[in-house]
């Protein structure tokens, strides 16, 4: 089983709230309708089940929305629960939709579990006639993951990998170190790989997209550079923030901030060049 699908006419495009829109022949999604600065058009939840089957596998619930979750419910039975990352706007429902529906939650952090155990690096799961293979990817949270369907030809990215922009970094030490790593990891996935991201459109290669996402990174890194060569080795992060992205709203400064604090923390580690 393999390639996207061919939607028809009436099918839904994104971004359409809560309407199940088939992606590729394995993976379908619901948006909800919680669009911010930060979700970007809202968080997709993802419906997987190998064709023919009847059981499915949803990831990431999303919010407390009644909306929302019963278009999910109505996409079952529900077979398991997988969440890529601890933050609320993927899990707030979890333990609720996963008691209504009567199935195990499982994530990287063992917290956020529900009649199940924590995943592990490279664990692979039988579940609605797909094979899901567990790639961990920290970076913009110290927990996040990605989910594999290599009999798809599919990756679901959480916020690693966002269907336009760039995600935020966590703030925790290492994180762009993790992060490039990950999307090292990413760009190493066949070509084609079609990317289900937390937030915005799919994207018809991960590769492709991880790549790009890597020679960003590497910019705004030499762009971090020179503001050291500007401000001296030690500055505030918002320092930096008003030199490296000047250009960007500064309602977003806030998460600029973390990113920045992410960049020197990686350069501190690294090295300056």
């Amino acid at each position: 089983m393999s390639g996207r699908v061919v939607p028809g006419p009436d099918a839904p495009a994104h971004p359409a709230y809560e309407q199940l829109r088939a992606v590729t022949a394995a993976a379908s999604v619901v948006l909800a309708e919680n669009p911010s600065p930060m979700t970007l058009d809202g968080t997709n939840s993802w419906i997987l089940r190998a064709p023919g089957q009847a059981g499915c596998v949803v990831v990431d619930p999303g919010p407390e929305d009644p909306t929302h979750l019963d278009r999910l419910a109505a996409c079952g039975p529900v077979e398991l629960v997988l969440l890529t990352h601890r933050h609320l706007d993927h899990t707030e429902a979890a333990r609720s939709f996963a008691e209504r529906v009567g199935a195990p939650v499982r994530a990287l952090d063992p917290t956020l579990t529900l009649g199940a155990e924590g995943l592990g690096a490279g664990e692979r799961l039988a579940a609605a006639g797909l094979d899901l293979r567990v790639l961990v990817t920290p970076g913009h949270t110290d927990d996040s993951l990605c989910l594999v369907v290599d009999d798809d030809g599919s990756v679901l990215t959480g916020d690693t990998v966002l269907g336009y922009g760039t995600t935020v970094l966590g703030d925790y030490g290492g994180a762009l170190t993790d992060y490039l790593d990950s999307l090292r990891r990413l760009a190493d996935l066949p070509d084609g790989t079609t990317l289900l991201p937390g937030h915005g459109p799919d994207l018809p290669d991960a590769r492709e997209t991880a790549e790009y996402y890597l020679r960003h990174r590497e910019e705004r890194l030499d762009q971090v550079r020179a503001a050291l060569r500007e401000l001296g080795p030690d500055p505030a992060p918002r320092q930096v923030v008003e030199i490296v992205y000047a250009d960007v709203d500064q309602t977003l400064w806030p998460a600029a901030d973390q990113s920045v604090a992410a960049q020197l923390d990686h350069l501190r580690r690294v090295g300056p060049e």
